[in-house]
Formats: C-alpha cells, structure tokens, sequence
C-alpha cells in the first residue's frame, strides 16, 4: 500500500514536473551543458575512466545527443544515479535525459509519467553464479540467497521466477552494481541476479571471470532505453531522432571516419537529409542542419557504438544478438529520415 501511494505521489510531482520543464531544449542550449542521468558505474556501458570521463554504451548516446544539440560531444555533464533515485532526479530537472539501463514500463510511462523515446538495447534478466557452486540452471536454485538491487523491475521478475518454478530464495538487497558484485564476491549471496547485459558488465571486471558463469534463464523481457519527463515532446524528438540518426548511419555505411567522404559524393536522398544537406531536417526540431551529422562524428554510427563497448572484441563479449539491424535479423529498425 506504502508504495502505491509514494508511486501516486510523484506521478503527482512529474505532472507539475512536466509543466515545469517542458522546454528542455531551450534550457540545454542556454546552460551549454546537457546533464546527463547515469549509473554510477557499469562497465562498457557507462563509468568513469582512469581520468574521471564517462565512456560506455550509454555515455555514447549522452554525447551524441549533445553534439546534435550544442555541436560538441564534451558538452555532457553525467550525474550518477542510483536505482533508486534516478527517476526522481528526472522528474526534478536534476538531469534533462535518463541514460542509465532503465527499462521501459507502463508503470514507468503511465504512473511516474516517463518516456521512453526509443529502445537502445534489448535485453533480459539472469543470473549470475560461481562455477563452483555446481548450479548449471537458475530452476536449482531452491534456497539459495540471491543479490538484487533494490527499486527495479528485478525484483518483482525474480518473485515471479521463483514462485512459477516453486522454489524458494532469500534476497539480499542492494544499491547499486558495486555493492552487488562485493556481496557477491564475499559469498553474501549465492547468486546475483540484473539484466543479462549488466551481468557481462560486471563479470568482466572480475579478477577471474572464467570462474563465473551466466545461467542459461532469461527471465524477462527488459527493453532499456533514454528517458524523459512527459509533457515536452519536442526533446522526446531531440533523443529519438539522435538515436534514429546512428541507426540510419549503420544501415547507410556511415561511419565516423568516412563521413566526410559520404557527405561530399552521395546522391542518396536519406543520407543527404541526414547529414544536413538537404532539407532542413535539423531547423524542423529546433537544431541546427548538422546536428545529425554531428551525432555520427561524436562516437560514430550505432554499430561503431556496439563493438567499441560492448561488442564480441571487448571482455564484455556481447553479441549483437536483438540488437542487431532489422537487415540483419534483429529489432533495431529506425524510422525513414525524410
């Protein structure tokens, strides 16, 4: 009942919320700066670096939209947030856009009034275990004790889980990745459950993650992606066309280190609009006719942002999986830039 009401309460807040920062892209474009929601540190999706930079998945999409928004990729400042605040942090204008693994919801959407512009990433949540432990299914799990973060759709996923199966658990709670993974590693928990991406994330961080598998289960669908406060649509714009942009760019053969070369020799009407030379694409959403254009060059194309993260080369070793193009057997399917 507690939570039914604190979830009534600031779908009360974010309405006002709304109201009150409907023109997000003007506020951006004064301050210089886009403030950028993230985790505090999940690696190859978004963390600091060995001088403080967020780099990662999702720290790409942050400085895509910036350089679509100010023409510069550095123009980000990331605020860490944690699960359980980072929706009130939205809602307050703490951060103008949410990039943090979240996963899109009708609760979220209708209840904390958010939106989810587009989906980045396709995911599901598992489970994580150490090899020793003997387990080779999330189903023998019975009686285990299992970490989970707090104020996430994990939760509810792992009772569901457990109660089907007719199993028992004993949860233990956390805030954030690090604190799991030290819960983990000190043999706190048994296992330790979040989307199937975070687990990669995090095992490749161990000291010897051959000793740790991911149980075969995918419990859930998880579809993540950028939020934003309802009620200002044309920053919802802003985000989807940014990201519809490096989808675009994947499927044209964009890339960040051919793009002044497509820009100077294509005759495709779509690659035209999109690099700005033709249409006044960017003026149409308030941004200027490069905006796109810029996106690209920050990071480079969708596919570039994949495998330079989180893709099969790096210890996080993902697979493009759903993430792949729509060409290409997957769910990634932009809408036609014209």
């Amino acid at each position: 009942m507690k939570k039914t009401m604190f979830l009534g309460t600031l779908a009360a807040t974010t309405v006002l919320a709304g109201a009150a920062f409907a023109g997000t892209l003007d506020d951006v474009k004064a301050r210089g700066e886009l403030l950028c929601g993230a985790n505090p540190g999940l690696t190859g999706f978004a963390a600091p670096d060995a001088n403080g930079e967020y780099q990662g998945f999702d720290a790409a999409l942050c400085k895509a939209i910036a350089a679509a928004v100010l023409g510069d990729a550095t123009k980000v400042k990331f605020v860490p947030l944690s699960s359980e605040v980072r929706f009130t942090a939205l809602a307050s204008g703490e951060v103008d856009v949410l990039v943090r693994n979240s996963t899109a919801t009708y609760s979220r959407d209708n209840d904390l009034k958010l939106d989810f512009p587009v989906i980045n990433y396709y995911d599901g949540q598992g489970f994580m275990v150490k090899k020793d432990l003997g387990v080779s299914s999330a189903k023998e799990l019975d009686g285990a004790t299992v970490c989970i973060q707090t104020g996430t759709t994990t939760e509810l996923n792992l009772a569901d889980f457990f109660k089907h199966n007719n199993i028992t658990y004993t949860p233990v709670t956390v805030q954030d990745d690090s604190e799991a993974q030290r819960n983990y590693l000190a043999g706190s928990c048994d296992a330790f459950t979040t989307d199937a991406s975070g687990l990669a994330a995090v095992r490749s961080s161990f000291p010897d993650p051959e000793n740790h598998i991911i149980l075969p289960e995918i419990i859930s669908k998880e579809p993540l992606g950028p939020a934003v406060r309802h009620g200002d649509n044309q920053w919802g714009d802003v985000v989807r066309w940014t990201y519809n942009a490096l989808l675009i760019a994947e499927e044209k053969g964009i890339t960040k280190a051919n793009l002044a070369e497509v820009e100077a020799s294509s005759t495709d009407p779509e690659v035209r609009r999109l690099l700005g030379l033709e249409g006044d694409m960017g003026v149409m959403l308030g941004l200027d006719n490069a905006a796109f254009k810029n996106a690209i060059l920050a990071n480079g194309n969708y596919g570039e942002i994949f495998e330079a993260t989180i893709g099969t080369s790096t210890p996080i070793g993902l697979a493009r999986g759903l993430n792949a193009l729509w060409t290409q057997g997957g769910l990634q399917y932009a809408a036609p830039f014209r």
